[in-house]
């Protein structure tokens, strides 16, 4: 049974940054892709970031590209998401997802490939 944990939400001030952590359990993971998806109030989830899980290949969402890093201990089998210069917008409950099929050498940014989900972490940023 796979397991995803998240940890590492938190409020920070707009400019500030957070590290969120995925705790990852149940399989051997070095086929997956692995992701960060967000949900903020009000809104529809959205895809913030992804990487493979052999190779290290990443994708981003625009909206963060240049803020936020996504990288993976292999040791650890734990996905990290550093997220950095920090906006009121990145408020929302946090989300990470595997994929244990990905089709191509670039993660997918399509939820709907992700099988596995955490239960989410929540970051809220003050203005």
């Amino acid at each position: 049974q796979v397991q995803l944990v998240e940890s590492g939400g938190g409020l920070v001030q707009a400019g500030g940054s957070l590290r969120l952590s995925c705790a990852a359990s149940g399989r051997t993971f070095s086929s997956y892709s692995m992701g960060w998806f967000r949900r903020a109030p009000g809104k529809e989830r959205e895809f913030v970031a992804a990487i493979r899980w052999s190779g290290g290949s990443t994708r981003y969402a625009d909206s963060v590209k240049g803020r936020f890093t996504i990288s993976r201990d292999n040791a650890k089998n734990t996905v990290y998401l550093q997220m950095n210069s920090l906006k009121p917008e990145d408020t929302a409950v946090y989300y990470c997802a595997a994929d244990p099929n990905p089709r191509e050498l670039v993660p997918t940014s399509r939820a709907r490939e992700y099988e596995y989900w955490g239960q989410g972490t929540q970051v809220t940023v003050s203005s």
